[in-house]
């Protein structure tokens, strides 16, 4: 992205072995889902139809966490800066179920349990889905067409870049059908993720105040870097000039986008590899000007 508009989009490899990967190639983006979340939320606020900072118990309790007192406080910023207290997965720890380490707002840990929460407080309130909520409000208004939450066999199986390990071998095809995850999976293409990155730095369906809020550093994770809403942002990044990111990985997934609001730059990159990182790191190092 250059001057705040798609300077070209390039798509290179296969999408799976002997079949050459087109430039509107499917993606799993992983947790470049949750940006788009966060817009979508982002935008019911500035509508005047979500308050961040409304205990998120007034639409949704977890069975797992009704008779602990902290889900009362428990709130969409919490979500929205990682430091809801919860375990990226309830399944990461020894009781398989969702849990508070810390008091809400407190501390910082990064969690797809935290959006899946927000999912079902949105769900709840305006008793629509999340993908119809996010169709409605950021893909139709954004342009962006070729994206959805949930597998489509007629649509992605013949453009959709399979994952694979870094032996080059592919991963048995995962593929979500029943309900939308918050946090991981949506499939796109760049063109589509690059259309979303421009309407980010555009402040496209968000007010002034809440726009400033997204981009301003809530919670210091270290030196040089925090979360604002939802984004990481990393304080001189392109020389002085900060910029709001984010990464996904799965298996087989490699997924980064980098903007630079001020300079209205940017860049997307998506790999269908575990190979992924050591092929973007060299990439994102040029466009920040800091490669020999």
């Amino acid at each position: 992205i250059e001057n705040g508009e798609i300077s070209s989009v390039n798509v290179y490899g296969e999408l799976k072995r002997n079949t050459p990967a087109p430039d509107n190639s499917f993606f799993n983006v992983a947790s470049l889902t949750k940006p788009i979340v966060m817009m979508l939320t982002l935008t019911l606020v500035s509508n005047g139809d979500w308050d961040m900072d409304e205990p998120l118990a007034n639409y949704w309790i977890d069975p797992d966490i009704k008779d602990d007192p902290f889900h009362k406080i428990l709130t969409t910023r919490h979500v929205l800066t990682q430091q809801t207290g919860f375990d990226n997965w309830r399944w990461n720890n020894e009781t398989q179920k969702l849990r508070f380490n810390f008091e809400p707002g407190t501390d910082c840990k990064y969690s797809g349990e935290g959006f899946n929460y927000l999912r079902n407080a949105l769900e709840n309130k305006f008793n629509r889905t999340l993908p119809e909520l996010t169709d409605s409000l950021v893909f139709k208004p954004l342009g962006m067409n070729e994206t959805s939450f949930l597998w489509d066999e007629n649509l992605h199986r013949s453009r959709y870049a399979e994952e694979h390990n870094k032996d080059g071998e592919p991963y048995n095809l995962r593929k979500r059908t029943d309900r939308a995850s918050a946090a991981d999976d949506i499939i796109t293409t760049i063109y589509d993720y690059s259309m979303f990155a421009v309407n980010v730095m555009k402040s496209k369906g968000l007010s002034e105040e809440i726009y400033n809020d997204m981009i301003t550093p809530q919670v210091s994770v270290k030196e040089n870097a925090a979360y604002g809403l939802c984004w990481y942002i990393k304080s001189n990044y392109y020389g002085d000039e900060p910029a709001l990111t984010h990464t996904g990985g799965d298996a087989g997934v490699a997924t980064l986008v980098a903007l630079l609001p001020e300079s209205k730059r940017g860049i997307i990159i998506f790999v269908n590899s575990d190979n992924g990182f050591e092929i973007i790191t060299p990439i994102v190092e040029k466009f920040r000007g800091i490669d020999d």
